[in-house]
């Protein structure tokens, strides 16, 4: 990248930023300047006449290519310099003088205001689009935004859309940039949208593919069994049905965690807080970003707390409440921090929440005193809470996706208390019920009386919830997980092949990944 750049003009020397290209290069003066490169030096070669002012001749000096701290600068200095020659050129510059442009003929006419400004590299010469495009394989955090902004001044397509690719790929770690906030322009049209909405938009795109997490103990991976230590995470090809390894693990810092929250957040799946079998709860947050195949660590909870639900909602993640914890707490991705929000009413345990039109609907579970037979509802822009219904219907330790207006409700242990219910009895079995948040009624869809609806889990992926339980039926010391889907158009069950492995700890999620073409 540009690491430093200085100028003649006038008679006089000046040295900028990448950042100030822009200005020296449309200035309206007659100007030469040298970029600094990591071991390059590039003399770039300005026309007195641009943006239609009229040519006029200005006296200025340059000296050979040295190293930026090795200029010096002012009347004097410029006295003192030796006659050098342009790369590829017999004269030389004298202060007062033109240097030759070669093949242009000695102080031949100015450029018109359409050329571009000449860029001499290694004894050749280029246009100052060339060197910019030089920059493509240059892209870099650090650089991207200013590279950004200067392709669309040059109007360089090519390194426009290089930058925007890298800012996809590295959504988060762009969003935490100071210089960020200066490219958010209001959109110029209906129906455009701005930067960062282009950016989160295009990370949703690539391939739906499922994503397993866990603590895998044994059985034959496909579509060879693993050899060493087991795989963490795994993917699963729904055209073969079968699960395969991913490139990458789980970090040390999440081994042998358990009652994490987790969330996906523009295409990030998030793993926050939980415990340790050895040690005590934590606030350690970390996001795994599937277009890369990386895990980053992010900004920790001001709070340590585990069994709690993770949220995601309006570009935030909310931690909410936890084992005897009321408080939540909400991580906004662009400043990488968490900041306390408005509490729960009251502490709840093996209580779920989900995302739904915008708000959070917590449901289910025990206060400290009874159980909790509200709906509470959260509204994030006003940073309430307030009670959405009383119902009829106990449950807890379930599981909650949403599709439009319509929360699904699976596993669980389900008690049903008003005039209607069908039995007193809380049985382990897998059931998948709706609820309305428009028009507040409950829908009881489909029973699997042969799988557990206990410490399962799920993820809303194409036209169903996938679900990961194990078999009631069964006997056994490890929990062999079954794999089945609840289409939510069809109301149907689908099973699947067996799980391929033992394990325990298990998250499934959906996730954007790469195509093959664009890897």
């Amino acid at each position: 990248m540009v690491k430093s750049a200085h100028c003649f003009c006038g008679g006089r020397e000046l040295g900028f930023r990448v950042g100030q290209l822009t200005t020296a290069l449309t200035s309206g003066c007659r100007v030469i300047c040298r970029l600094w490169l990591p071991g390059t030096c590039l003399h770039a070669y300005e026309p007195t006449q641009t943006h239609g002012l009229k040519t006029q001749e200005r006296p200025f000096t340059r000296r050979a290519c040295d190293a930026p701290a090795g200029l010096s600068s002012g009347p004097a200095a410029a006295e003192g310099r030796k006659r050098e020659r342009w790369p590829g050129s017999a004269e030389t510059v004298r202060p007062g003088e033109e240097p030759e442009r070669p093949g242009s003929g000695r102080c031949g006419p100015a450029m018109s205001a359409e050329e571009m400004v000449q860029i001499r590299l290694e004894d050749r010469c280029y246009p100052v689009t060339a060197l910019l495009r030089l920059l493509l394989s240059h892209v870099r955090l650090g650089n991207c935004l200013e590279l950004y902004r200067l392709a669309q001044v040059y109007g360089l397509p090519d390194l426009q859309d290089a930058c925007l690719r890298f800012m996809v790929l590295r959504f988060h770690q762009v969003l935490c940039q100071p210089q960020f906030p200066l490219l958010l322009s209001p959109p110029q049209a209906p129906g455009d949208c701005s930067l960062k909405q282009r950016l989160r938009e295009a990370r949703m795109r690539g391939t739906p593919v499922l994503v397993a997490l866990g603590d895998f103990l044994g059985g034959p991976l496909a579509p060879h069994p693993y050899q060493g230590e087991p795989p963490s995470m795994l993917r699963y090809e729904e055209t073969t049905e079968r699960w395969f390894p991913l490139a990458n693990n789980l970090p040390p810092d999440l081994v042998n965690v358990r009652g994490y929250g987790s969330a996906i957040l523009d295409n990030y799946l998030f793993i926050v807080g939980g415990y340790r079998i050895t040690s005590q709860e934590i606030s350690a947050a970390h996001s795994y970003n599937p277009t890369t195949n990386e895990w980053l660590q992010v900004a920790s909870m001001n709070q340590k707390r585990s069994n709690f639900k993770l949220v995601a909602v309006n570009s935030k993640l909310y931690a909410i409440g936890g084992q005897a914890v009321s408080n939540v707490e909400c991580y906004n991705p662009e400043q990488d921090a968490w900041n306390f929000v408005a509490p729960l009413p009251n502490p709840l345990a093996e209580f779920s929440a989900c995302e739904c039109k915008g708000k959070i609907y917590v449901i289910g579970g025990y206060t400290t005193r009874d159980r909790n037979m509200n709906i509470l509802q959260y509204c994030p822009s006003a940073d309430l809470w307030t009670l959405f219904e009383t119902c009829d219907v106990h449950i807890r330790k379930q599981q909650m996706v949403s599709v439009e207006e319509t929360i699904y409700i699976v596993g669980g242990c389900l008690h049903e208390l008003g005039p209607n219910r069908k039995s007193s009895q809380s049985e382990d079995m897998l059931t998948v019920q709706s609820y309305n948040t428009v028009t507040r009624q409950w829908l009881y869809l489909k029973e699997n009386t042969s799988k557990s609806g206990l410490n399962l889990t799920c993820a809303l992926h194409n036209d169903g919830i996938y679900i990961m339980s194990r078999d009631v039926t069964l006997s056994t010391s490890l929990e062999h997980r079954v794999f089945l889907k609840y289409n939510i158009f069809a109301d149907s069950w689908e099973a699947f092949r067996r799980f391929p492995a033992f394990g325990h700890n298990l998250l499934i999620s959906s996730l954007y990944l790469p195509n093959k073409a664009e890897t």
